[in-house]
């Protein structure tokens, strides 16, 4: 059986590059999410789904996992301002409630602390 935090590993890589792969596919809803007073937000959204497809993807090998968890705490704290946005803005737009919306920042936290576990070094496993 696998351990506990491979499984965790596997399904937050999962998420990320998921997620980044949106940013390529579907991009305007993250294009309704930039706040007016960021640039380039077109080049903004592309780049972090680079990051989430990068990051997500150098979360599984074992020699660059604490160093993409890290990176990934830096990307979901670089993103708030969008998050924030968004829940401002009611969902930008987007169909989503607006109660939806400012749910959305505490996952962040989640997601925050999720990415700090994987920045600990694995326990050992006990038989």
């Amino acid at each position: 059986m696998p351990h506990p935090k491979t499984i965790s590993r596997y399904i937050l890589s999962l998420v990320f590059i998921g997620a980044g792969v949106l940013h390529f596919i579907r991009p305007e809803p993250y294009l309704r999410i930039m706040p007016p007073y960021l640039p380039w937000h077109r080049e903004l959204v592309l780049l972090s789904g680079v990051a989430e497809v990068g990051l997500g993807g150098l979360l599984l090998p074992r020699p660059t996992r604490r160093a993409a968890a890290w990176g990934l705490i830096l990307l979901l704290l670089a993103v708030f301002p969008a998050n924030v946005y968004m829940a401002q803005t009611n969902g930008a737009d987007l169909g989503v409630a607006p109660w939806l919306a400012w749910a959305r920042l505490p996952v962040q936290a989640v997601l925050l602390l999720w990415a700090w576990w994987h920045t600990r070094p694995d326990e050992p496993r006990t038989a």
